[in-house]
């Protein structure tokens, strides 16, 4: 059986990522790349489908696990009647191979352990062919992959398994090195394993600084490492979590592939970066969205893969039970394909924030601009499936057309400041007309409040973010019966759910958990209103449901009182260092002393 969610840590190389249990079973592992298949897919199955666990054979009395500081480097501590031991798990940052280290530290007394590891390629169902070579190690190899196992440990075959049994006393370290390789090619050279340690230490070490120096500064900063462990270090494109199928909602059927890159978070991801002093990885990731975008206009995606791939065609793993039997187990996304009018306002957005925030930007970015801006023109009045991907009829969405006005008016705000050539009253013309389309069209005046749609009665938390992108201020009435109206319909326990508890019936109720990052929303609605009292309870509220080494999922269901939905979710992490920040320079001007007025 799956372990919780918040159960589970990272450890990545910036390419790829794994999770590790509080058991000591890596459980989740795409192999070379966060797009790749699963070689370890126990979360979304059961041990025949992958894992590898290392832990004590005796009743484990006590638990404990810390990341080393400010690094990706995971050690989880176990504590027995005979002793204490220390495992310490890390992937070093990519050399010519893919490698975890794992390495058992004797800390105290004399623990016995047994290692097991189960390789299934494929998402869990290609058992690898499993030879020794003669230097010792032990080769998997089915059809396109290979791994290679470093260990002194001596190891068997059982049941398709292969398990060592091994004793470590204080002061000892068995390590084992797993490494991945293409299987035309030799198999990978070994690594050094304390020398990779070392390594990958200072690679963090000298990566992570941050400008924000709040009451939060240790959770933003693990943030900000989650955010660069779901960076892919060859494009600068940043996956939205590193797993797929964890549902929204227990047992329920909304599971979905989150390992690609949405254009949805483009404005949110940089801000953060920007506002954290990681200006190269905000580069980075503006040449991402320059590279992904580029093309005909009409043919702008949603999302796209790591590399930048548009086909990203979904498929059913229909032998895997999916987590705690939450099924279909998906592999690829097909809102892919949708048509969501906001993507278009978060690339402009993006661009304008890159140039504001003194960014190198490519020559040919205004010219792309300018042809998004031409075609968003055609066609900003249709109706699109909305910041949700929702899979039904598509709709008007309000969150929708407001972004198509961030488009038009973020757009003239670059022209204006830098200079730029532009049909700049055609786009004033268009930008004003959607501005009234959206007040008249998608305002219900009898709950004085923006909804989902136009002519809906729903609402939907994606309106908190009016004030935040500058549609209209928070001093305006209608915003602020919009905020009332989130709390009165949105608000489950103290959270925000992000559709309309309304619109499911008695039977699916809930149909799934409140969405972190609209809660965070909520409390930069709050900043931006003046309430930071209130604004700060949110925020710790939110901060409170961090797992014990700082990670966050999706969502949270209050009832089970358990994190749900892919993990950890880089967009959870970026509103929550965006709102750190907000809270951290609100505080800060409201302590400033008042500017007497000169007589």
């Amino acid at each position: 059986m799956s372990q919780k969610i918040e159960d589970y840590a990272l450890i990545g190389d910036c390419e790829t990522a794994a999770l590790v249990g509080r058991n000591g079973s890596i459980d989740w592992l795409c192999w070379p790349a966060f797009d790749s298949d699963a070689c370890f897919a126990a979360i979304l199955g059961t041990r025949k489908n992958g894992r590898w666990l290392i832990a004590p054979t005796a009743d484990v009395i006590g638990t404990s696990r810390r990341y080393l500081g400010n690094t990706l480097i995971l050690e989880t501590r176990f504590e027995t009647k005979g002793g204490t031991v220390a495992l310490i798990d890390f992937m070093p940052p990519r050399g010519k191979a893919s490698d975890i280290v794992r390495l058992v530290r004797g800390v105290s007394g004399s623990v016995k352990l047994r290692m097991e590891l189960v390789i299934r390629f494929g998402f869990g169902v290609s058992i690898p062919w499993v030879r020794r070579s003669e230097d010792g190690s032990l080769l998997a190899i089915a059809g396109q992959d290979m791994t290679v196992l470093h260990t002194p440990a001596q190891t068997h075959g059982e049941d398709l398994t292969t398990v060592a049994e091994f004793e470590v006393k204080a002061g000892e370290t068995v390590p084992f090195v797993l490494s991945y390789g293409p299987s035309h090619l030799a198999p990978p050279e070994p690594i050094d394993p304390e020398v990779a340690l070392q390594e990958t230490e200072r690679f963090w070490k000298d990566w992570c600084r941050s400008t924000h120096d709040g009451a939060y500064r240790d959770l933003v900063m693990r943030s900000l490492i989650t955010l660069k462990a779901l960076t892919f270090a060859p494009t600068g494109g940043i996956v939205a979590a590193p797993t797929t199928s964890l549902p929204e909602k227990l047992g329920g059927m909304r599971n979905w592939d989150y390992r690609f890159c949405w254009l949805r978070d483009a404005t949110f991801t940089l801000l953060a970066l920007i506002n954290s002093g990681h200006t190269e990885e905000a580069s980075a990731w503006h040449s991402w969205l320059l590279r992904a975008a580029a093309g005909s206009p009409s043919n702008m995606q949603i999302m796209y893969g790591i590399w930048g791939q548009r086909r990203l065609l979904e498929w059913e793993a229909g032998w895997l039970e999916g987590y705690e039997g939450a099924r279909p187990v998906r592999v690829g996304n097909a809102a892919h394909a949708q048509l969501q009018l906001d993507v278009y306002g978060e690339l402009i957005d993006a661009f304008h924030q890159s140039r504001m925030a003194k960014l190198k930007l490519d020559d040919e970015t205004w010219a792309l601009e300018c042809a998004v801006l031409n075609h968003l023109a055609e066609f900003w009045d249709e109706p699109d499936h909305g910041i949700w991907e929702r899979r039904g009829q598509p709709k008007h969405y309000v969150f929708s057309k407001v972004m198509t006005w961030v488009a038009f008016d973020r757009g003239i705000k670059s022209a204006e400041t830098f200079g730029f050539k532009a049909p700049l009253l055609h786009w004033r013309t268009l930008r004003d007309a959607i501005h009234r389309d959206v007040c008249n069209r998608g305002f219900d005046a009898s709950q004085n409040a923006f909804v989902e749609s136009y002519g809906s009665k729903l609402l939907d938390a994606s309106v908190l973010l009016l004030p935040a992108v500058g549609f209209l201020p928070t001093s305006d009435p209608r915003i602020r019966g919009t905020i009332a109206a989130v709390e009165k319909c949105l608000m489950r326990d103290g959270f925000v759910l992000r559709h309309d508890p309304r619109e499911a019936s008695e039977e699916q109720q809930p149909i799934e958990g409140a969405f972190l990052a609209c809660s965070l929303w909520l409390a930069d609605a709050y900043v931006l209103s003046g309430d930071l009292d209130k604004a700060q309870a949110l925020f710790d509220r939110v901060a409170g449901l961090a797992n014990d080494v700082g990670l966050l999922a999706e969502e949270y269901d209050s009832v089970a009182r358990r994190q749900t939905g892919n993990f950890p979710q880089a967009l959870t992490h970026i509103a929550l260092i965006n709102t750190a920040h907000n809270l951290s320079t609100a505080r800060q001007e409201s302590e400033k002393p008042a500017v007497q007025r000169s007589q």
